[in-house]
């Protein structure tokens, strides 16, 4: 078995207030990485973080993000899947980067999220869309409505996901850092057979 990454965003925003507002939950975007540390994340937001009206396909930096949102939160979830649909994964957004000028945000789309209605526009996605999109077609997921529809609150209540780490992006950064110096993968001691919390510096590991 491998594993894919969704990563919650909390970050500062009129944009990001207005939507905060819609889906009423803390998260308000998401982010599909192949790795727990989020060195090779991918979605459809914001192409330069302190610009919020150019917006399409990107593949998100940690120190970009963290130099426009200092304070920002993060929370990274797994989902289990087979090699074969990761590899899929891994392919089809390293083409959609080289493509990234394609693609676009779905502003169009909103109202019809707000009315429940699906609507598809070629090549343009909201966050969530795009990631729905793309793990359906992989077999990961299943959906229960079209993937126009489909928001980070879906994600964040997705039952087959499990929360690997929550807290300041800052301390996610500090731990990647590390463990590039020392090459000991972190992760791998977080993920003992029992189920608990551990706390490190602001940020808190499932266990």
């Amino acid at each position: 078995m491998a594993e894919i990454y969704i990563a919650f965003a909390d970050t500062p925003g009129f944009f990001a207030g207005i939507i905060r507002r819609v889906i009423r939950q803390k998260y308000i975007h998401v982010a599909l990485s192949l790795d727990p540390m989020l060195r090779e994340t991918y979605s459809i937001g914001r192409r330069h973080p302190s610009v919020p009206l150019i917006a399409g396909f990107e593949k998100e930096d940690k120190k970009k993000i963290l130099r426009a949102f200092p304070d920002a939160d993060y929370m990274i979830c797994s989902i289990s899947c087979t090699e074969e649909q990761k590899k899929y994964i891994e392919r089809e957004l390293r083409q959609a980067m080289r493509e990234r000028f394609r693609y676009h945000y779905a502003v169009i789309g909103l109202p019809f999220i707000l009315m429940g209605k699906p609507f598809y526009q070629k090549n343009h996605f909201t966050c969530s869309s795009y990631i729905a999109k793309l793990l359906e077609e992989a077999g990961v997921c299943r959906w229960d409505r079209h993937f126009s529809l489909i928001t980070p609150k879906d994600f964040y209540e997705y039952r087959e996901k499990q929360k690997i780490y929550e807290g300041p992006l800052s301390r996610l950064a500090e731990i990647d850092q590390r463990e590039n110096r020392s090459r000991i993968p972190i992760f791998g001691f977080i993920r003992p057979a029992f189920a608990g919390v551990l706390t490190r510096g602001g940020g808190s590991y499932e266990r």
